[in-house]
């Protein structure tokens, strides 16, 4: 549901614990985001203002948020106005998305200054501003002129505040349903439920369309049912209970799933037990996992783009040398004919024809008829033929060492798409894009994109070289460990640093996977039972892992090479031995 007037009043209902708290801390993270920090009764908290259009909110937070080494000129404005103020009060009135937080403190001689932070959570036009004792506005992070936009308010330093207006109702001043039933203006007994949650939306002020959506749906009400007096009275009273809990203590928020069981959305409800509950923090949560989602998928997104342009720009390239190499394979009809007309130059008339008639000493002496240019004469055809010969034995060898290389550059691109695809983590997409960057085979893709910073990235215990980012994937099976590698990087420095000779090596069998390695000691024999469930993670975690019967390589590490030159994870290998399992998730 929408961050509507109903959640933020229970919201502030809550945030009602952080008055007499002493602002000590003031981050602005983005220019959407801006984070206060609180100490009160020798506890730390943290409050969370997002402006961001879609995901606009107010919450007590307990996710960091990266800060920027320069801060931004608001953040420094809120520090020299607030840092060091106590909370006076925090009030939303009407179930308006406005929330004031008063502050009160002294300045430099001792005298009682009092400001202001106005949070206007009003989707494309949210706000926060700073005023005075006095309603001037100090700054704001947003200016906001009435001559160029719909507000009709100038936000603006040192113009009085006022607080915006609406034409809706207030429900709060609704009385009883009778009241509530008058000014819905509804035609009961002629209008169908599933026109409540516009109507409700478009009459009263702060109840957004998914919430009543959300009240339908739990008093079980069939929307295309036409609306009576009970069914609207249910809702009014569910509604009112809601909305009059002044408190909070009974209320919760649920999470609202779509017919595929993933969810889309979240709305307040009343609470079935009397567990202790925080509406701020699963706000704080749900939206921390959508927006790490969204982040996630955009970033995602945006490199898949750019490898797969790559795969096509490589796909076109091996067309084209097929293409070359058809021409190749008349490559020796281009001689027989250049030997033919030689052969026969005695006999054939010193005259420009567009074909010629001669006997195939190759093919028992049948006729064959050779197309010829009639610009020239039948000896310099003749030469003509040779030299086309000679070109396309030579472009032969060029062009196959050509597709060689490019398809193994087709590979290598194949395979980082199924790590793109795998990732579970900005830092492994971060990781893969470092990859790519030092990769000659996206270099002219990946240019435009290393201004991107990078998030840090936590060293794994394991590593035997501080500078490489080393974090595989790790399970226990009876006593032993099993590393997996998240990319062709990763998978090198497994494979060819970490692993001892000793330790054994997984891999499907020509199918893009993660390097896999059993660590063993010179004392220690895996029995063949845990050799299969080695080589079912290792089909797990490859290109093949929905297969039903996928073959997975098994050998020591001291067989596995990798050729000079190679790109990242390609190794060659020898000794080895085939087990052909069903891949399975780890437990």
């Amino acid at each position: 549901m929408a961050f509507d007037g109903i959640v933020t009043k229970a919201i502030i209902a809550e945030l009602q614990q952080l008055i007499g708290g002493r602002i000590d801390k003031i981050y602005q993270p983005n220019k959407n985001d801006i984070l206060l920090g609180f100490y009160l009764n020798g506890a730390n908290y943290a409050l969370n203002i997002c402006t961001n259009a879609q995901n606009y909110r107010l919450h007590l937070t307990t996710h960091a948020k990266p800060n920027p080494k320069n801060a931004l000129n608001f953040c420094m404005l809120l520090r020299k106005n607030l840092m060091g103020l106590r909370i006076k009060n925090i009030i939303a009135t009407n179930l308006e998305r406005v929330v004031t937080i008063e502050f009160e403190g002294f300045d430099d001689v001792d005298d009682v200054i009092t400001k202001k932070l106005i949070i206007e959570l009003m989707g494309r036009h949210c706000n926060v501003v700073v005023v005075d004792e006095n309603n001037i506005i100090i700054d704001s992070l947003r200016h906001i002129s009435s001559s160029d936009n719909t507000l009709t308010r100038d936000i603006v330093p040192h113009v009085k505040y006022v607080y915006p207006t609406t034409n809706k109702l207030n429900f709060l001043e609704v009385t009883n349903f009778q009241d509530f039933k008058l000014k819905l203006h509804l035609d009961v007994d002629k209008t169908l439920v599933s026109h409540l949650p516009t109507c409700l939306s478009n009459t009263f002020n702060g109840i957004s369309k998914s919430f009543v959506d959300y009240a339908i749906y739990v008093l079980d009400i069939d929307r295309s049912l036409k609306i009576t007096t009970p069914i609207l009275e249910n809702l009014y009273q569910y509604i009112y209970d809601i909305i009059h809990d002044t408190n909070c203590s009974h209320l919760g928020f649920a999470i609202v799933k779509d017919a595929n069981g993933k969810r889309k959305d979240y709305a307040l409800t009343k609470k079935e037990t009397n567990e202790p509950f925080s509406l701020n923090f699963f706000i704080d949560d749900y939206y921390f996992t959508k927006e790490f989602s969204e982040e996630f998928k955009t970033y995602q997104n945006s490199i898949l783009k750019l490898i797969l342009d790559t795969l096509k720009k490589y796909n076109k390239r091996l067309f084209n040398i097929n293409e070359k190499l058809k021409e190749c394979d008349n490559m020796d009809t281009y001689k027989l004919y250049g030997e033919l007309i030689t052969a026969n130059l005695y006999r054939i008339p010193h005259v420009n024809t567009d074909t010629l008639t001669l006997e195939n000493y190759y093919d028992h002496n049948n006729l064959i008829t050779i197309p010829l240019d009639k610009r020239y004469s039948p000896s310099y055809n003749a030469k003509l033929f040779f030299k086309k010969y000679t070109k396309l034995k030579n472009a032969l060898i060029v062009v196959g060492e050509q597709k060689e290389e490019t398809i193994k550059d087709l590979n290598y691109i194949e395979s980082v798409i199924y790590e793109l695809e795998t990732c579970s983590s900005i830092e492994d997409i971060t990781n893969i894009f470092e990859e790519i960057s030092e990769s000659s085979v996206f270099k002219e893709r990946t240019d435009k994109y290393k201004e991107k910073k990078n998030p840090k990235i936590k060293k794994s215990k394991l590593t035997k070289n501080k500078y490489v980012h080393f974090n595989p994937i790790k399970y226990t099976i009876e006593n032993y460990t099993f590393l997996v590698g998240r990319n062709n990087m990763e998978n090198d420095y497994l494979t060819l640093k970490y692993a001892k000779k000793t330790d054994l090596w997984f891999h499907t069998k020509d199918i893009h996977g993660s390097h896999c390695i059993l660590v063993l000691d010179s004392h220690s024999t895996p029995n063949d039972d845990i050799l299969l469930k080695c080589a079912e993670i290792a089909a797990y975690h490859s290109k093949a892992k929905n297969s039903s019967n996928v073959p997975v390589d098994i050998c020591e590490i001291k067989y596995v090479k990798k050729p000079n030159g190679a790109k990242p994870g390609m190794v060659i290998y020898k000794h080895h031995r085939t087990l052909h399992v069903t891949p399975k998730k780890p437990l």
